[in-house]
């Protein structure tokens, strides 16, 4: 009796892995992003807890809250300079470090200026390292295709992080005050930095890899040096286009009707009116929830259309929903403030991936820094509102007129947005030469 022998097909070469490692860095990223997040708007839960400690008027803790704002904007040009010196890892693992150990320090603080320092100064860098430039770094190096999809999922990490964790922290508070509420991000915080460290590369061209979607291998690019000048180098550059001072200036009204205002003043305000602030923490998760819905569905969106376009929408409609804000506001949740949570959550952050889409088509390679840059204008927006925000509460003894001056601020920000030009590289240059968008940052992606 014979057999019947087979030839076996054996694998000639490696298999491609099912996913591709880019989908783990930018897991780990949104861990990074996540854990940063949540400081942003801990503040807001800060407001009445030290003002009742302290004796400290809502108009100084507004000015602490402000740094930290700024700098969380300032840092990011410099920190997406420093990715290209010594690697996204190095600069993200420093930055949980420093916002563990500025968080630490503000529990042991006994006076405004340290304040001020703790979180506003070191708190505010160490978050600044780790936001949406961070985001779009990991977008550009490690993808090709799905770069506005992945641009849209890291800032929905950021949002998750600001908001998701809100009733949480906000229990902490009431039942253990609100020095074990920043204990319990601090150490979230110190728990993602080994995973950033032993997770995260800085390029793919470290792997051996091609960029997600990338036709070819791209070998990793040497160290830039001189990162303060380089960045300073590229805000002088495109500081001399008419885009940037475009972009900029929405981006700084986005930050004033986004961070400034709601994530500091809302609980605030809601409980003027009676609200617990408990339950108007719950609402801001939710805002946060809708706006992890919003910015990836944004995300799409950009890859799709016209990103000037969702701009102008998000803005008009942003605007429109804040001027109803103040006619919402009650001891109890009614089904008109659901709604608005819900529509103000969905328009929230999304404004981020068309944004950075447009720095990529007008900066090229250093489209990161000066979305940096960009971003710090949000930041200063945002300081600005929720400084003034305190300061016209305690003069007014009421926040009615900040959420008109943040609707109307939307709609002239939804005017500007329609006012950039598109400019492709077939194109002759629109503007001065002094003006141009080519040069320098003539690179398209």
């Amino acid at each position: 009796m014979g057999f019947v022998t087979r030839n076996v097909k054996t694998t000639t070469g490696p298999r491609k892995p099912r996913l591709h490692r880019a989908w783990v860095v930018a897991g780990i990223s949104c861990l990074a992003i996540i854990a940063a997040g949540t400081f942003t708007t801990m503040s807001g839960l800060l407001v009445d807890p030290l003002h009742n400690e302290f004796d400290w008027s809502r108009g100084t803790i507004g000015i602490a809250v402000s740094v930290n704002m700024v700098l969380y904007g300032l840092a990011a040009p410099f920190a997406a300079a420093l990715m290209d010196k010594v690697g996204i890892r190095r600069v993200i693992a420093g930055a949980l470090l420093i916002i563990t150990a500025g968080s630490a320090l503000t529990t042991v603080m006994t006076a405004s200026w340290q304040f001020v320092l703790f979180w506003g100064f070191l708190v505010g860098l160490g978050c600044g390292s780790v936001t949406m430039v961070f985001a779009a770094t990991v977008a550009n190096r490690w993808f090709v295709k799905r770069r506005g999809l992945v641009t849209g999922l890291l800032t929905a990490a950021s949002v998750f992080g600001q908001f998701v964790f809100l009733p949480v922290l906000s229990s902490i508070v009431d039942q253990h005050q609100w020095r074990a509420a920043i204990m319990t991000i601090a150490l979230t915080a110190l728990i993602v930095v080994p995973f950033v460290w032993l997770l995260i590369r800085d390029h793919p061209a470290d792997l051996g890899l091609k960029a997600f979607g990338a036709r070819d291998f791209a070998p990793k690019p040497g160290p830039v040096p001189g990162v303060a000048r380089r960045t300073l180098r590229v805000l002088g550059t495109s500081a001399r286009t008419v885009p940037f001072w475009l972009l900029a200036f929405t981006f700084a009204i986005c930050g004033a009707t986004t961070n400034g205002i709601m994530w500091s003043h809302f609980a605030p305000a809601a409980h003027d009116h009676g609200m617990p602030i408990t339950v108007a923490a719950s609402l801001l998760a939710m805002i946060g929830i809708f706006n992890v819905v919003g910015t990836i569905t944004s995300g799409w969106l950009t890859d799709r259309m016209d990103p000037r376009r969702l701009l102008s929408v998000y803005f008009a409609l942003r605007g429109a929903s804040l001027l109803l804000l103040p006619t919402l506001m009650s001891s109890t949740v009614q089904p008109e403030m659901i709604a608005f949570v819900i529509f103000f959550g969905i328009l929230d952050v999304a404004t981020v991936p068309p944004t950075i889409a447009l720095c990529r088509e007008f900066y090229g390679d250093d489209s990161a820094i000066v979305f940096g840059w960009i971003n710090a204008s949000h930041q200063i927006g945002a300081g600005l509102m929720a400084f003034l925000g305190g300061v016209a509460r305690d003069i007014t003894g009421s926040y009615t007129i900040v959420w008109i001056t943040a609707g109307v601020l939307c709609f002239v920000a939804a005017l500007i947005a329609v006012t950039i030009v598109r400019h492709t590289s077939s194109e002759k240059p629109i503007l001065p030469p002094v003006l141009s968008c080519r040069g320098h940052f003539g690179q398209r992606n």
